[in-house]
């Protein structure tokens, strides 16, 4: 009889550690997938900057200091930079940007431009995707993070090695009421 219920506890014991070692799999692949489309965004924004940079380059030319740390930033390989790279290059990105288009406010015939134009609105669009991807990234990352630090749970994630991850943080920058007014 003893053994019978000795049985059982370690077989609902099994149970209950397959199902929460499952659920980590789960939740960290849910974490990857929020990265993933998030990352799209930031690599369309990537991917854009040298166009606006080369069309205010034209017209603010004693602006070069904002526009060469962008091009400097530009010059990493996105593709090999790792998740936190990645994060942290586009967070300097956000701030150039952020600098350029308080430029722009002092160059009329630039904001007139029909080129610029279009680059800004491609721009604001990327931004509004990325902001909410980040939200969906942010939720993914808050879900797991509990199932990582709450009891029993927590004990599962350090034996097979789960660990918190960094949510997207918005920048000081990003912190700042900036009006841009194209």
């Amino acid at each position: 009889m003893w053994l019978y219920m000795i049985i059982a506890i370690v077989v609902i014991i099994l149970i209950a550690l397959f199902i929460t070692y499952n659920s980590f799999v789960k939740l960290n692949n849910k974490v990857k997938e929020a990265f993933s489309t998030m990352d799209v965004y930031l690599k369309k924004r990537w991917d854009l900057i040298p166009n606006l940079v080369e069309t205010v380059k034209g017209y603010a030319k004693h602006e070069r200091n904002t526009l060469e740390k962008i091009i400097e930033l530009r010059l990493k390989s996105y593709d090999n930079m790792s998740n936190d790279e990645k994060l942290k290059t586009n967070e300097q990105l956000s701030k150039g940007i952020t600098k350029i288009m308080a430029v722009v406010e002092s160059y009329p015939e630039l904001k007139a431009s029909k080129n610029f134009k279009d680059l800004s609105n491609q721009l604001i669009k990327v931004e509004d995707d990325i902001a909410n991807s980040r939200k969906y990234y942010n939720g993914t990352v808050r879900i797991y993070n509990n199932k990582v630090e709450m009891f029993p749970s927590n004990i599962i994630a350090k034996i097979f090695g789960y660990k918190p991850k960094n949510m997207f943080e918005a920048s000081e920058t990003e912190r700042e009421n900036v009006k841009v007014e194209l």
